[in-house]
């Protein structure tokens, strides 16, 4: 197979894009998301991506296993980030320039399930965190997803004995019977007698689960339609937000929930909806202008960062022109002279490290590239 080699290929794919803008303007179709910034910006936002993603691949050959450094809390979802992260500027495992370092990142990412489907901690499954357990295992599952048909026979036959389990899982803890009627449909942590459910964990679910359906996996549409209805009510009209729990108590919101809200809608086929739009507005008035600005309670800068760009970029039109060009110049002035990004500034996550924070920086500023299918509009 022949590849294209990577920097001709983003920038090919947004000097198309910018070509067609005209025109897209005058037909009233929609216009492409790299129209939010001049050529010359774009390349310095690839030339930074470009960076970062040789900083994650010199880490990677570090670790000797094909993961991408974090502490086993943080495995495999900080790897499987990374993959997303080479994806999303069109490298493929197998080929090219990270296609090596892509292949043993899936292989680790594989070798990390136990025998329940769950997808978590070192290879085999073992020491996991039931806190994080169930972020890596969605992030994982979609992941897979993703890689499905790129990978070669031998790693998609692993992937079809792999996924199946894994969703089996994700169902199992989505029909625990929960404390609330509202969080029905819902997840959240792997510790016994924790039926309960939140936005955060919800959102990765339902991103696995429509990238397993997408990849020709059976996702009964129930599954994602009961996780809808958990995800509508954590909206709160009023004040234009998406709660983190709907439990009473913890019902704060942050900057970062509202991404995460909207992007589940988008993932269970409910697109431009007012809600969405509304929740995009909220965005809209907090925009990432200045590195580490907190918006609501609890909120991860970094992944607020990724969430409301990929939210945004859904949205797309006014909502992406006035936000994408702020956050892009805010993570290059963020980045590392050695291409990486900082560690997140705020709470534990902190310990998850800079593989976590490049990837999430990466992610915010690739949509215009539109070459993560799980993300195309």
């Amino acid at each position: 197979m022949n590849f294209m080699p990577l920097k001709r290929l983003s920038l090919f794919v947004v000097a198309a894009n910018l070509l067609v803008h005209s025109v897209h303007a005058q037909s009233g179709a929609p216009v492409p998301l790299s129209a939010a910034i001049d050529a010359a910006t774009w390349k310095r936002v690839d030339a930074s991506t470009d960076k970062a993603l040789a900083w994650l691949a010199s880490g990677q050959r570090r670790t000797g296993n094909g993961s991408f450094a974090a502490p086993t809390s943080g495995q495999p979802g900080v790897t499987g980030l990374s993959v997303l992260a080479f994806l999303a500027k069109g490298h493929v495992p197998g080929g090219g320039k990270y296609g090596d370092e892509l292949d043993a990142a899936i292989d680790y990412i594989l070798s990390c399930q136990r025998s329940d489907g769950l997808i978590a901690g070192g290879p085999g499954g073992r020491d996991f965190d039931g806190k994080t357990a169930i972020y890596n295992h969605a992030i994982a599952g979609l992941v897979l997803c993703q890689a499905y048909g790129m990978v070669d026979r031998d790693r998609a036959a692993e992937i079809e004995q792999v996924v199946p389990k894994a969703l089996a899982f994700t169902r199992k803890r989505q029909t625990l019977p929960k404390s609330y009627p509202q969080e029905k449909g819902g997840w959240r942590y792997f510790y016994e007698g924790n039926p309960e459910s939140d936005l955060s964990v919800t959102g990765w679910q339902m991103m696995f689960l429509r990238a397993a359906k997408n990849a020709g996996f059976d996702v009964p549409q129930e599954h994602i339609d009961e996780a809808l209805k958990y995800v509508r009510s954590c909206w709160n009209e009023r004040e234009g937000v998406f709660y983190y729990m709907t439990t009473p108590g913890h019902q704060r919101w942050s900057r970062g929930m509202c991404g995460v809200g909207i992007i589940s809608l988008t993932m269970a086929g409910e697109h431009q909806t007012p809600m969405a739009k509304k929740a995009g507005r909220f965005i809209l008035q907090n925009s990432f202008r200045r590195y580490g600005d907190r918006v609501g309670s609890g909120e991860r800068w970094f992944y607020s960062a990724y969430v409301c760009s990929q939210a945004m970029s859904q949205l797309g039109g006014e909502y992406w022109e006035r936000f994408y060009p702020s956050l892009v110049e805010t993570l290059m002035a963020t980045q590392r002279p050695d291409g990486s990004f900082p560690s997140e500034p705020y709470s534990n996550d902190s310990q998850y490290g800079n593989a976590c924070t490049t990837n999430f920086s990466v992610l915010a500023m690739t949509p215009p590239l539109q070459l993560l299918p799980l993300y195309q509009r």
